[in-house]
């Protein structure tokens, strides 16, 4: 039985688990259980750890499927479901540090550079607060994204020193902040370090392996699997548009089922209504397309890496614009569904109501804000001067 199969089976239970969910302000016990055992949330973990080492495709096949059946445990499947991919780009002393004695270890995630990454003797002193950590509550560890001083990636060229931190249990506070209208139950709450240590093997810098052919991630010679190649930031994107399209899919379904049923004020079927059939038919092209940028990029950036071919910023910057552009109309779609549909979806109790807040929390990641990217590739094209972001 396939990842996704394991999904739907347990449909109804990750139903059930998504009503408790909003109520806890984080995933249930039974939920996270179902989302470990089911394999997704160690879909990308190498097969030698006893993970799935599955294909990009199926693993985020099935993450968009949990998307539409249980919003918040698609989210979090997205989010921590990628950082197994990302463990095994470090030293391989890292991956025996955290996986050697339990192979189910999952670290929660926050990338935003808001706290302090210093460099010291033997590694580096990090402190701060960190947002947004999705499913925390569950998690052994903690990927934090920041600035480590600079770094020669060229003879004479130093960029910021971006990296990764990877802290255990431990060495972080998560703080209980997670009180918000949409995605409730993905338990994304702050992350606060006081002064901890990680030795220099726990820090993965993005400028000296993502842009570097030369230099892969050291975690590349243990981890020889294409997968392990496609560049950071584009896979980090699909990560979360694979779910949040999953919502998409599930609030289409609802209004529509809605929609089907209810009468009009001046007697008849809304459903017989030609305006409403258009706006369906309108969010539905819009969904359908982005699905397909979506396995477009899954495509592009896994026959790359098969391929040992190291994609161009442009590339990656029109995949990123692709992936993001198409998450974004399908927000302007189920706002225009919205719109229309009764005025009774100001209820809580209304079935529209939280899946129109979740579409609204989802959206507002910064990585599935399209505005970056897309001029930095419409700059690329026109050989003018572009913004930097992450590629």
């Amino acid at each position: 039985m396939t990842v996704l199969d394991e999904i739907r089976r347990l449909e109804p239970e990750f139903r059930a688990g998504e009503e408790e969910a909003a109520e806890l302000r984080r995933l249930p016990d039974q939920t996270w259980k179902h989302m470990l055992e089911s394999g997704l949330l160690r879909g990308l973990q190498p097969q030698r750890w006893g993970g799935g080492e599955l294909s990009l495709r199926e693993h985020l096949t099935a993450a968009y499927e949990l998307g539409r059946i249980a919003p918040s445990a698609g989210w979090v499947s997205g989010v921590v479901g990628s950082h197994p991919w990302q463990v095994a780009l470090y030293e391989e002393e890292t991956q025996q540090e955290v996986w050697g004695e339990d192979p189910t270890f999952l670290p929660s995630s926050s990338y935003a550079p808001t706290g302090k990454i210093v460099p010291v003797d033997g590694g580096y002193r990090v402190s701060g607060r960190w947002s947004f950590s999705s499913g925390s509550d569950h998690c052994q560890g903690v990927i934090l994204g920041g600035f480590a001083g600079t770094i020669e990636v060229a003879p004479g060229v130093e960029v910021p020193n971006f990296g990764s931190a990877l802290l255990l249990r431990d060495q972080y506070v998560i703080e209980d902040t997670w009180h918000v209208a949409g995605s409730r139950g993905t338990g994304s709450n702050d992350i606060v370090v006081d002064d901890a240590f990680i030795p220099a093997r726990r820090f993965l810098s993005s400028p000296l392996y993502e842009y570097n052919a030369e230099r892969p991630a050291p975690g590349i010679a243990t981890n020889p699997n294409p997968l392990y190649q496609v560049p950071w930031a584009v896979m980090f994107n699909l990560v979360l548009v694979a779910p949040m399209l999953g919502l998409g899919r599930r609030f289409l379904d609802d209004w529509t089922a809605e929609t089907s049923t209810r009468r009009a004020n001046w007697g008849g079927m809304v459903r017989d209504d030609a305006l409403m059939q258009m706006h369906l038919a309108e969010a539905e092209w819009v969904h359908d397309a982005a699905v397909k940028k979506m396995y477009d990029a899954i495509e592009v950036i896994t026959e790359a890496a098969e391929a040992g071919v190291r994609l161009e910023k442009r590339e990656r910057a029109r995949m990123r614009w692709n992936i993001t552009r198409g998450c974004q109309q399908v927000g302007f779609a189920i706002n225009d569904l919205m719109r229309v549909a009764s005025g009774r979806t100001v209820f809580t109790s209304h079935p529209l109501h939280r899946l129109y807040q979740d579409v609204t929390a989802e959206l507002g990641h910064a990585f599935l804000v399209s505005d970056g990217v897309g001029q930095y590739y419409g700059a690329s094209l026109l050989d003018s001067s572009a913004p930097e972001v992450m590629l």
